[in-house]
């Protein structure tokens, strides 16, 4: 879908493309795709980078554009994962700017909507190019508040039942911030590739800039510090899995070997030898209180190792 935007006191809808709009796309369309490269002349080598889901962020010039990849979050509900990353495209030049993801993001539209709220005045399209790292930064932390909100209830369920499922489940989390933790990395290289670049450091003001450093800062230790007590936590309950297969074996070894007993006298008294109850009328009641007697005895000695 392509949105065309201008600012004042906020990003606007607006009917058409304008010169110094923001051109903004999600999952674009063939005829979206024509209207980047034939109307407004984008690189398209650029926008076939920007559909491979691994690209990095980075910043490059091609004939005065100015060609940035920034990894931003979105939540996606798989088997395998909950939450990932995918890139986001910023394209510049002249009164042109255009952002194009290949994929439906909860980031860009609440950006518009706190543009707004706030009365945001983006002086150019540098600094749009700044608050949206800025957004994807605070993403990140909101994304990671909702990480956090599943471990505890992971390490709740844990407590009282340990299987493989709840094991897998933290697998996917993990899988998530280990995503998070790449694209972080990758933005904050960006990032300070762009505040030494001059065109951004005379375009974007120093109080915004610290701004996205101290998001991405937190955001980066954030995700750091998760990764390591969801590592920690899959360490320990896997520890717990293993024990209590270890337990089970042992109850279940106990329990063979207070029934082999019976089954011993069972067999030995009913051969036919000699066994010197052959003749006794009583002889079953015998050999059924020896078992009994035998299986106690080994029930009470398996019960004060703890085996049973």
């Amino acid at each position: 879908m392509m949105t065309f935007y201008t600012c004042d006191k906020g990003y606007e809808v607006t009917d058409k493309w304008e010169a110094n709009c923001w051109t903004s796309l999600e999952v674009p369309t063939s005829e979206e795709w024509n209207f980047l490269v034939s109307g407004l002349e984008v690189p398209e080598s650029f926008l076939s980078d920007i559909e491979d889901a691994d690209e990095r962020p980075r910043r490059d010039e091609d004939d005065g554009w100015q060609l940035i990849v920034l990894r931003v979050p979105i939540r996606r509900n798989e088997s395998r994962i909950d939450f990932t990353t995918v890139p986001l495209g910023i394209i510049i030049k002249d009164d042109v700017c255009v952002t194009i993801c290949n994929y439906k993001t909860d980031m860009l539209d609440d950006f518009v909507v706190y543009t707004i709220r706030k009365k945001i005045n983006v002086a150019n399209h540098y600094e749009l190019a700044m608050r949206l790292m800025l957004s994807a930064s605070v993403w990140f932390l909101k994304y990671l508040k909702n990480i956090n909100v599943q471990m505890m209830s992971f390490e709740a369920e844990l407590q009282g039942s340990v299987h493989n499922d709840e094991i897998l489940r933290l697998q996917r989390i993990e899988n998530s911030l280990v995503y998070f933790v790449t694209s972080l990395k990758g933005n904050d290289v960006l990032f300070y590739r762009l505040v030494h670049s001059k065109i951004f450091k005379d375009s974007c003001d120093e109080e915004l800039t610290e701004d996205v450093e101290i998001e991405l800062k937190q955001a980066e230790e954030t995700t750091s510090i998760y990764r390591n007590i969801i590592h920690s936590m899959s360490n320990s309950y896997s520890s717990v899995i293993s024990n209590n297969i270890n337990a089970t074996m042992k109850t279940l070894t106990s329990i063979n070997i207070i029934l082999l007993l019976p089954t011993f006298f069972a067999s030995l008294y009913g051969m036919n030898v000699k066994n010197y109850l052959e003749d006794n009328p009583y002889a079953f009641f015998i050999v059924i209180g020896m078992s009994v007697f035998v299986s106690l005895m080994l029930s009470l000695f398996f019960r004060r190792k703890d085996l049973l």
